[in-house]
């Protein structure tokens, strides 16, 4: 088929691509702010061998030895030095240089330079496609390493600045990728004829269009984290799951028995990617093998299974932290204590995380799903209307596929994303819609699939009012976003901070590590000090300031934040102007001046 062929074969496609695209670039540049795990991404991508910003060791030992004992001027002099730390190391293991190093760590708190946050989140020419210490940087960390190698690649082409667009782009490529699979997951229905040819094109359509202008996609293509590419791999993992379990149907020729490799791959690139996408692969593998089974494909339920250990294998073997992120890292044993908790407050995760999934795929308010229950209605009152003149028209063919394969065909699609619902309802830390990012495609490819269903009783008309339904709840959908990630306002506090801060030293006290949420500020001001309340006494440096810019963390109260500004007031720091209080992040920005040295 020539290129002007298949434009005209799939122009409705096409304009649902260029629809989702506009919408979610239009998105992504009204994205001004971070969230804290979103410069955490960019961190662990891009600070070269030093992954935690750590007050007490602004350097880390293995970015000390990098500095001092490998990096040379010149190339050669660089890898001969790396190849006698090899051999060092294999020679004398524990007691060799690099595993005896020792990095500098202070007693309290220490100054870190704007110079030194810049490093951190972003690549310059000599750290440029260092996957090295992107790998080593996530093994102390509770995901795997992909997606931060995606954006230290970003980082590399675009190298000392750091951008929304540099994390989204791979976030969107996967939400038209969904959009595409869902093409061709209506067209491989229709090819095995559970469907016919037009319902599974509409039914494709209209999922692509509802999940792709879903707020639930936008928020997915907004927060800079894994959750993108997992989605897009779970979607992946059933189409090919799909199509070679039904390739003689298809008459594709595909089946389990060869060829596998991509659907290998695929599978470790999920755990490459993120954890959670063990929910959906090993519920879909368990409901493949038994579909295999009982249809009597004994040979290729074998050959099924060797795949998968292939994959565990190969996953594994390029990144064994896994294994340990997942059994004994704080975040893993805690997934596993609330799995095996009992279910003491799981009816009310369910419901938390349920409203999620409704909000995410009707919009925020409830009309979306009002006008989605309307146009159900309407179907089903015309289904009820023509099911004996439906009944005389179904052929045999139909009626052999509405049995026992349209059951097994029912298991595959919906067992594996309401079982990961489930599962991460119940093990995830935090009730927050990034858990749960996967189902949202699912969810939607259910909804317009009951519609297409219902309202393809008006023949012709039927899927011109499908589209309008659906074209109507995508705008409920985008105009009732309710601008997570979004973090407008930050841009103003970034350009206050340069007009007032730039080049003064800032004081971040904070609880926690709320600190991440400003490392963009930290860049501009000179240096800054991380302390918390009771590390803020003693410290004889801060009395010699003639004037500083004080940043209290939302999660200070007043009463430590009384507290502090006594001890300030103490070394002769009085309040100037404030800047700002109740920022994008809920912080208070605070211009000190040391009246005793003014």
């Amino acid at each position: 088929m020539k290129w002007k062929e298949k434009i005209k074969r799939n122009k409705w496609q096409l304009a649902v691509l260029v629809l989702v695209m506009l919408v979610q670039c239009f998105f992504i540049s009204l994205k001004e702010g971070y969230h804290m795990d979103e410069l955490l991404t960019f961190e662990l991508a891009n600070a070269e061998y030093n992954p935690w910003i750590v007050p007490t060791q602004p350097v880390g030992r293995l970015a000390k030895f990098m500095q001092q004992e490998i990096y040379e001027d010149s190339l050669g002099e660089t890898l001969k030095n790396l190849k006698d730390t090899v051999v060092d190391v294999l020679r004398n293991r524990g007691d060799s240089k690099l595993l005896s190093y020792k990095a500098d760590v202070y007693d309290e708190p220490v100054w870190i330079t704007g110079e030194q946050f810049h490093e951190y989140i972003t690549v310059g020419e000599r750290d440029a496609f260092n996957y090295l210490s992107v790998y080593f940087n996530v093994k102390d960390d509770n995901h795997p390493p992909l997606y931060f190698m995606l954006v230290h690649t970003m980082s590399s082409v675009f190298r000392d600045r750091i951008s929304p667009w540099m994390g989204c782009v791979f976030n969107l490529a996967a939400t038209l990728g969904c959009c595409m699979l869902m093409f061709a997951l209506g067209r491989l229905l229709a090819a095995c004829g559970y469907v016919t040819e037009k319902t599974g094109e509409d039914w494709g359509l209209c999922s692509a269009l509802l999940y792709g202008c879903s707020s639930g996609a936008i928020a997915t293509t907004l927060f800079i984290r894994m959750y993108g590419i997992l989605t897009f791999l779970c979607v992946l993992t059933l189409y090919l799951h799909l199509q070679k379990w039904l390739g003689e149907q298809a008459q594709t020729g595909k089946d389990f028995k060869k060829k596998n490799k991509l659907l290998i791959l695929v599978t470790a690139m999920g755990f490459w990617t993120q954890y959670f996408f063990l929910f959906y692969c090993l519920l879909l593998a368990l409901v493949t093998v038994i579909v295999l089974f009982r249809g009597g494909r004994k040979k290729e339920t074998f050959c099924y299974i060797r795949s998968m250990v292939i994959a565990a294998v190969i996953g594994v073997g390029v990144y064994p932290f896994g294994v340990k992120h997942i059994l004994t890292s704080g975040r893993g044993v805690e997934a596993i204590g609330n799995l095996l908790g009992g279910l003491a407050g799981y009816g009310e995760r369910l419901l938390s995380f349920g409203r999620i999934v409704l909000q995410r795929t009707f919009g925020q308010r409830s009309l979306g799903l009002i006008v989605t229950a309307l146009f159900a209605a309407i179907g089903v009152i015309l289904l009820v209307r023509d099911r004996r003149r439906d009944r005389e028209a179904q052929s045999v063919d139909s009626a052999e596929l509405n049995s026992s394969t349209w059951r097994r065909l029912w298991w595959m699609l919906a067992f594996p994303p309401l079982g990961y619902f489930l599962l991460a309802a119940k093990m995830s830390p935090y009730m927050v819609d990034r858990y749960i990012m996967p189902v949202f495609p699912f969810a939607a490819m259910a909804v317009a699939g009951l519609l297409v269903y219902l309202l393809g009783r008006l023949k012709t008309k039927g899927m011109s009012i499908t589209l309008y339904a659906v074209l109507l709840l995508s705008c409920f959908n985008i105009f009732t976003y309710d601008k997570e990630y979004l973090y407008g306002g930050y841009g103003f506090q970034l350009d206050l901070t340069r007009e007032y801060g730039a080049g003064l030293p800032c004081i971040c006290i904070y609880e926690g590590y709320g600190f991440y949420d400003n490392l963009l500020e930290f860049e501009i001001y000179d240096r800054t000090l991380l302390v918390k309340p009771s590390e803020l006494s003693g410290r004889q440096d801060i009395a010699q300031l003639p004037e500083v810019m004080v940043i209290y963390k939302h999660n200070v109260d007043s009463d430590t934040m009384q507290e502090a500004e006594d001890i300030l007031a103490g070394y002769g720091l009085k309040p100037q102007q404030w800047l700002m209080r109740a920022t994008v992040y809920g912080d208070t920005i605070i211009h000190y001046v040391n009246e005793s040295l003014n």
